[in-house]
Order: C-alpha cells, then structure tokens, then sequence
C-alpha cells in the first residue's frame, strides 16, 4: 500500500513540476492559466464526475450505503461548521481558500486508490458512496465560499446549475438505476476523464512557477493543515467510533476524511478571484504532509479492524 501511495504521489509531483517549468519557460501564459482553467471545470472535471458513479452495485449493497451516505452527511456538515468558525480574523481572499478546503479533500483522486489498497474493494466501492455528500457540498455550500455579490438566492441557483453539478446530477441517477451508456460515450467519458489528473497537476504547477517558496510554509498554512490533516479525521474517528459504527465504516469515513486538500482548491480561487497562491500552496504543503500522516492513519484504522 505505501509503495503504491509513493508511486502515486511521484506522479503528482512531477506532473505538478512540469507545469512550474512550462510557466517558467512561458509556454504557459496567463491567458493559457485561464484556459487551463475553464477546459479543466467546464469539460474535463464534469466527465470525471460521471466516471466516478459508473459502478456496478453488489447483492447487500443497499443497507451499508445509507449507512456510509450518512456519515458522509454528518462529516460534511462538520466541516461546514469548522470552515465558518475556525478561519474568522483572516484576510477574507485567503479565508475563502482554507473555508473551501476544508470541505473539500482529494478523496475523489487520492482517497479511491488509497482505500482500495488500505480496505479492498469492497472499502473501495463504500468510498464511492461516500464521496456523494462532498461532490454535492464542494459545488454548493462550497463553492459558495468564493461568491462575491448577488443575493444569496442567486448565488446559490448559479452554483446548482452549474456544470459540475448537472453532472454530479447525472452521475446519482447512473449510480442509482445501473444505467449502461452505449461504448462509445462511455469510452469517450472514460478517456476525458483520464486527464483530469495530469491537466489538473499541470495547472497547479503553472501556479507554482509563479510562486516564491520562501513562503511556502506559513503560519496559516501549518493551522490549515493541522485542521484538514489531523483535527477532522480525529473528530470523525472518534463520534463516529462512539455511536457504534462498524470497524469498516468508521475506517473508511476516518481515513477519505483524512485527505489532503482538494486539488480544485486554486482553480475556483482563480475563477472567483480568490487567493490563488495560497490556494496552491495548501495543496502542495497537505500532499506533502500526507506522505506521512496517510500511511499513521492508515495503519491506525488496519489495527483498530483486525483487532
């Protein structure tokens, strides 16, 4: 498990370096960072969405899955409390940062293959399930983070609308009715789907080519991750735990709770004009931390469902 997490990591690390040198180089340029930008949450992200739903559904799938839906419920309503009570006195652009990643983790890239080789498949498709509640809150009361302006009401009907949550839309029902696509616009979503990894990586990269990492670590960047990394897991953990869960339940809530920052964090601060600086660095310096805490973590859920 560890050496497939290395392996993961690597990747994203030297995805996330060639993008600095093409900033750097300035084949990536401002107007590209905006494309990169548009193409990744208008297309890429959206077919990424719609993969991640298309599974198949096991016999005894259905009384877990309220269970897991749940808990993914309550772990997202927890966050939502944390995001508006612990960032309060901070510059508002990068308070809307830290509020989004709180409530959005990687669990939807890193956490898949992660809980796979932590739990098997079966961890793995319980994962899925869970991810439903934060794909749904990152879109909404997530994004609402970064709105500026407008009614409350209009920001909202703006969020529900948009193309990621039509396709988070989309992707429940597929769940939900085992809806087969016909091969080609499955082989298409698949593939589109594909690169939303590497472009997302790239783009981070292009905004840390324009980064001075003198300031990597920050003051606030330790209290963010100390939040996402070790505060969240460890409240998950522990209520959940305390309510009599099963063994495999609250290892799965605790270790997707467990994730780095969403690395969706610097592409909505730099669409809504948002910290986008502050935004790559957290995903950069929780992935980094997460070599460390993911395998403690994981190791901690393994004991606690053998014992």
């Amino acid at each position: 498990m560890y050496t497939s997490l290395m392996n993961l990591m690597g990747m994203m690390f030297l995805t996330i370096l060639a993008g600095a040198l093409l900033r750097r180089k300035g084949i990536i340029t401002d107007e590209g960072k905006k494309v990169l930008t548009d193409l990744i949450l208008l297309f890429i992200l959206p077919c990424n969405i719609i993969k991640s739903y298309m599974m198949s559904i096991e016999n005894g799938f259905w009384t877990t899955f309220f269970i897991i839906l749940a808990v993914a419920s309550g772990v997202q309503a927890l966050s939502l409390i944390l995001a508006h009570l612990l960032y309060r006195g901070m510059n508002e652009s990068e308070k809307q940062v830290y509020q989004y990643g709180t409530v959005c983790s990687n669990a939807g890239f890193l956490g898949l293959p992660v809980t796979d080789g932590v739990f098997g498949t079966t961890g793995l498709l319980y994962a899925t399930v869970f991810l439903v509640p934060q794909r749904i809150v990152m879109w909404t009361a997530g994004a609402a983070f970064f709105q500026k302006g407008g009614s409350n009401w209009q920001s909202y009907k703006k969020i529900l609308t948009n193309v990621c949550m039509i396709a988070t839309y989309i992707g429940i029902v597929v769940m939900l009715f085992q809806i087969k696509f016909p091969p080609v616009i499955e082989n298409t979503i698949t593939k589109v789907s594909n690169a939303n990894t590497a472009l997302t990586m790239i783009y981070i990269g292009s905004v840390v080519g324009d980064v001075d990492f003198h300031g990597l670590i920050t003051k606030n960047q330790i209290y963010f991750a100390l939040i996402r990394l070790f505060l969240i897991p460890m409240m998950v953990y522990f209520i959940s735990s305390s309510i009599g869960l099963k063994p495999l339940v609250v290892g799965i809530a605790t270790l997707l709770s467990a994730m780095p920052c969403g690395s969706t964090t610097p592409l909505l601060a730099q669409k809504y004009g948002a910290d986008v600086i502050a935004g790559a660095k957290a995903v950069i310096f929780t992935t980094v931390l997460s070599l460390i805490t993911l395998p403690l973590w994981s190791m901690f859920l393994l004991s606690r469902l053998q014992g």
